[in-house]
C-alpha cells in the first residue's frame, strides 16, 4: 500500500483542511451559484427601481387622464405582474449563466440588451410625454418593438441551453407584446 492509498490520519489531510477553514470545492461552487442568483435578482431589481422612478409621478399625473386602450388593466396590476416577470427573468438568466454551454455568453449578451431596452422604455414613455407629447409615445413604441424582438431572441437562445430558462421568459415576452398594444393605442390616441 502506498502513501496515496492510505486514508489521511485523523486531524490531517482533507479532514483537517475542511475543519481548519478551507472551503470544499462543492460548497464554494454552491456559494458562487447563490451569489450569481442574487446578482441577477439585484440587476432585475435595479432595472425595476430605476424604471419606477419615471413611473411613480406620471402614473398619477398625465397617464391617469390619458386615453388608454379599452383592454388596459387597472394600474395596481402592473406592480405585481412586473415583480413576477423580473423575478422569472433573473432566474432564467441565472440558469443559463450556471450552465456550461458554449452559447451562454451570447445568450446573456442578448439578455443584457433586452434588459437595457426594458430600462429605456419606461422613462421615454412615462417621463418624456409631459415635455414631448405624442412623439415620446411613438419613440417609446419603437423601443418596445425592439424590446419584443430582443426578448424573443433571448427566449430562442435560452431554450436550447436550458429549457426551463426559455420557458421562464415566455410570460415576459407575452407581457411585452401586450404592453406594445397598450403603447400603440396611447401613441395613436394621445
Amino acid at each position: 500500500m502506498t502513501s496515496r492509498d492510505r486514508a489521511p490520519a485523523a486531524g490531517t489531510g482533507t479532514d483537517a483542511a475542511t475543519r481548519g477553514g478551507a472551503v470544499p470545492p462543492a460548497r464554494r461552487r454552491t456559494a458562487v451559484e447563490i451569489a450569481g442568483l442574487l446578482g441577477f435578482l439585484a440587476a432585475s431589481a435595479l432595472v425595476a427601481w430605476l424604471g419606477s422612478q419615471a413611473t411613480i409621478s406620471n402614473v398619477t399625473g398625465w397617464y391617469e387622464t390619458a386615453d388608454k386602450a379599452p383592454w388596459s388593466p387597472p394600474n395596481w396590476v402592473f406592480g405585481p405582474v412586473w415583480t413576477a416577470l423580473y423575478t422569472a427573468m433573473a432566474v432564467a438568466a441565472w440558469l443559463v449563466w450556471r450552465s456550461r454551454s458554449p452559447r451562454r455568453r451570447a445568450a446573456l449578451r442578448v439578455y443584457g440588451v433586452q434588459l437595457a431596452l426594458n430600462l429605456a422604455w419606461t422613462p421615454v414613455f412615462f417621463g418624456l410625454y409631459p415635455a414631448w407629447g405624442s412623439p415620446a409615445l411613438w419613440l417609446a413604441l419603437g423601443i418596445i418593438l425592439a424590446l419584443a424582438v430582443a426578448v424573443a431572441a433571448t427566449v430562442l437562445l435560452f431554450g436550447p441551453i436550458r429549457r426551463t430558462a426559455g420557458l421562464l421568459m415566455l410570460p415576459y415576452l407575452s407581457w411585452v407584446v401586450f404592453a406594445t398594444s397598450l403603447n400603440l393605442w396611447a401613441a395613436a390616441n394621445n
